[in-house]
Order: C-alpha cells, then structure tokens, then sequence
C-alpha cells in the first residue's frame, strides 16, 4: 500500500461532509484508542475575584430554524446526534423549534451545536 502525503490526506479531508468527518474520528478513536476531545487545562481563580459560579451540569440542545442550510443535511445531522430514524428526524424540523437532545452536558451540547451549525442550522443551547 503506497503511504500518504500529508497534502493527499488534508484534500480528501476537505472533501468530506460533517457526518463522514465524525464517522473517521470515531474510527481513529476505536483503532488506536484514543480521544479526540482537547485537554482543557483549569486556570485557577484569583482570590479577589470571589466565588466561582457554577454553569448548567444540564442543558437542552435546541433547533431553532433551519437557516441557510439544506434541510436533507440537517436532517441527516439530526440522525446522528439523536439516533432517530429519517421520518422522526424530519418530524422534528417540521416542528420548529424543536429540543433535538435534553439533559445533556453542556460540552456535549456544544459539540452537536457545531454540528448541525456547519450543515446551516439555527442552534440554541439553553
């Protein structure tokens, strides 16, 4: 098998679609066991500052509208974030606007938000 150039691999790369590109970070993650999440390094609060308020342990991922994408795409991106069949998928975009997912952490809630906001999607985290 003829090895790839670094050029060769970021052009087929950028000819994949949102969910082809999930589809391969979930394969790398399983093939060589590891994550694709960022290590976030917690910067420790001045003194002065005062108590830290805590964010939402749970939020609700929320399709606004659909925006300047194509419907087919954010339907498919529905799919995968929800695990829903095509026809429940479209039933939640007819019904804006629609809770795709509830009682998610909010990291995960930005990581569908990303999602279905690069397929042109309208999004709300709440």
């Amino acid at each position: 098998m003829a090895k790839l150039t670094n050029e060769e691999i970021i052009a087929s790369v950028k000819e994949m679609s949102v969910l082809e590109l999930n589809d391969l970070v979930k394969a790398i993650e399983a093939e060589f066991g590891v994550t694709a999440a960022a290590p976030v390094a917690a910067a420790a609060p001045a003194e002065e500052e005062g108590p830290v308020k805590a964010g939402p342990t749970e939020v609700t991922l929320i399709l606004k509208g659909l925006g300047t994408g194509s419907k087919v795409a954010i339907i498919k991106a529905i799919q995968a974030i929800t695990g829903l069949g095509m026809m429940d998928a479209k039933k939640l975009t007819d019904a804006l606007p629609a809770n795709v997912k509830e009682k998610i952490s909010p990291v995960e809630a930005e990581e569908h938000k990303k999602a279905l906001v690069a397929v042109g999607a309208e999004v709300e985290i709440k």
